[in-house]
């Protein structure tokens, strides 16, 4: 039978702690949320892998998982505070919606992949989180009936990030992402402030792209 409390230790202290994560809080929570049950049953045993790891069900789909040592970054560089509302754009099974509860005051995990939806919001009431909401909708929109939130998190890479999200921000809130596609992209750190934003890069970091946030393409005359 797999260990699964082992692999969870030696997530933390081999991929996590070795990257710079410093965050008690959240390197306690990673410590007691069980990562393999946000996963498909036959695929259990890959959760705690330093990859990104597909989640979807056979013949759906296929979305990917944050590897957790750039899950761990992308939430340390957002600076959550315990009274702050999150919006976590791209939750997939909800894993990164249930480790953002027990940072956050209030959390909507937002997924436009109904099946995956249903996972994470039946994932979540197993663990018992009341404060998290999933949300089913196109995730280039966000989720504005439910903001405006302190922290925005997208889960996955994107080329651009739409408007419409850094316009669910409030004044000081942060979006955190990873921007670009293939091996070379930058995490980015964004932040609001009196109706202006700016933005600098915090590491490099690769993920699989979240659909939606191509970028548009160019017409050359």
């Amino acid at each position: 039978m797999t260990d699964f409390a082992a692999l969870r230790r030696m997530m933390v202290d081999g991929q996590v702690r070795p990257a710079d994560v410093t965050d008690l809080r959240l390197l306690a929570a990673m410590l007691e949320l069980p990562r393999e049950r946000f996963f498909p049953d036959e695929k259990a045993p890959l959760a705690y892998l330093d990859l990104d790891t597909s989640v979807s069900a056979p013949g759906q789909p296929v979305r990917q998982m944050l590897k957790p040592m750039v899950l761990a970054k992308l939430i340390q560089a957002a600076g959550i505070a315990d009274t702050d509302r999150v919006l976590d754009v791209g939750c997939a099974s909800g894993y990164s919606t249930a480790l953002l509860t027990h940072l956050a005051g209030s959390v909507v995990g937002l997924e436009e992949d109904a099946v995956l939806a249903r996972q994470a919001a039946d994932a979540l009431s197993w663990a018992g989180l009341p404060t998290a909401k999933i949300v089913t909708d196109a995730l280039s929109r966000g989720c504005a009936a439910e903001g405006p939130y302190d922290v925005i998190l997208l889960q996955g890479s994107v080329e651009v990030v739409p408007p419409a999200l850094f316009d669910q921000l409030k004044n000081g809130g942060r979006l955190v992402c990873v921007l670009g596609r293939g091996p070379v992209g930058k995490a980015m750190l964004y932040r609001r402030t009196e109706g202006d934003l700016s933005g600098r890069p915090v590491f490099d970091a690769a993920a699989a792209p979240l659909p939606g946030f191509a970028k548009p393409p160019e017409f050359v005359f």
